[in-house]
């Protein structure tokens, strides 16, 4: 079975090449969840491959070969089965259905998101909120936070946890795989790891309002020093993310730039996630920032959301609740 896998993998290769001009991030990986990924689109290309080649293959020989001007043809106007061809019409989609059975069983087990990678090295926590329109990460091992920039060391897992703080958005850096949904009073994982230095490439890949298509984000994987650098870096910063800055941060804004907070208030992520379960514990639906706002001006806001404008819901007790996988 392997062999067969890495048959089809390189068999997607070939198509995979006259797709090399584009700038498909996804076939150009930098760490372990991006290249078992890669593989799974290899294999998948190659299992088509199979099926549509040949079907290319054979509509123009058909075309050819029972042209009105070919005599020499066989002329059945009365055909209507053939046992040769059942059998391989049936028999290699079953193949095919059962080695996608195979592949999915294993990696919806390997790749789940939740599942931390193994790994010598101490994993870094990153708590990622998504707003509108942009990204915040907070350090909670090291009280630092970021808007649309992260950082991480190479070779090191990183936990993600992510929430939102609006709408549904998908949180997503494609050269190290994996996307996953950031929703409002919901807590989501993702387990990354980069193996090569460099800057790659963040966004949301679910469209969440008017200021989507600017909500990216750089990922930085840098050394274990240079890592340290930035933490510095960040540290150094006179900036604090408290109740007021955060406020101001969560309230709608387009093609925001890099920031950085030297200090963040305890728990924030947290505080997050359990506002919106007050909401819903007094049966209102949490509504988003961009979405509230004129609500309110209209004279429709509901009454538990006004009680939450004077930072209320930053000292709720409430236990957050996770997502489901």
């Amino acid at each position: 079975m392997h062999a067969l896998f890495s048959r089809l993998r390189y068999a997607g290769v070939g198509a995979a090449v006259f797709l090399s001009g584009c700038n498909m991030e996804v076939l150009n990986p930098k760490g372990d969840i991006g290249a078992d990924e890669k593989s799974l689109i290899l294999i998948a290309l190659g299992l088509m491959a199979v099926v549509a080649i040949p079907v290319i293959a054979m509509t123009l020989w058909f075309a050819w070969r029972y042209r009105s001007t070919n005599k020499q043809a066989t002329y059945a106007p009365t055909w209507s089965h053939s046992t040769k061809i059942e059998v391989v019409v049936w028999t290699i989609p079953a193949i095919i259905v059962a080695i996608l059975a195979v592949i999915t069983w294993r990696t919806s087990h390997t790749l789940d998101p939740y599942k931390p990678l193994a790994s010598d090295a101490k994993p870094v926590t990153i708590q990622v909120v998504a707003l509108d329109w942009k990204w915040l990460f907070v350090y909670p091992d090291y009280g630092v936070a970021t808007v649309n920039e992260v950082a991480f060391p190479t070779d090191v897992p990183v936990n993600f946890q992510i929430t939102s703080d609006s709408v549904m958005n998908a949180f997503f850096i494609p050269q190290l795989g994996s996307q996953i949904y950031a929703m409002a009073g919901m807590e989501t994982k993702l387990h990354l790891i980069a193996r090569e230095p460099g800057t790659y490439a963040g966004l949301s890949s679910n469209y969440s309002g008017e200021g989507f298509s600017d909500m990216h984000f750089q990922a930085i994987a840098t050394s274990a020093d240079g890592f340290k650098d930035w933490i510095a870096k960040a540290k150094a910063t006179q900036a604090a993310l408290n109740d007021d800055t955060y406020k101001a941060l969560s309230a709608p804004s387009m093609k925001v730039p890099v920031a950085y907070y030297g200090s963040v208030a305890p728990d924030l992520f947290t505080h997050v996630i359990n506002k919106y379960m007050n909401d819903m514990s007094h049966g209102d639906m949490p509504m988003p920032a961009h979405e509230s706002a004129d609500a309110k001006a209209a004279g429709d806001m509901p009454m538990q959301m006004d009680s939450h404008e004077g930072g209320e819901a930053m000292s709720s007790p409430v236990t957050p609740v996770k997502a489901e996988k």
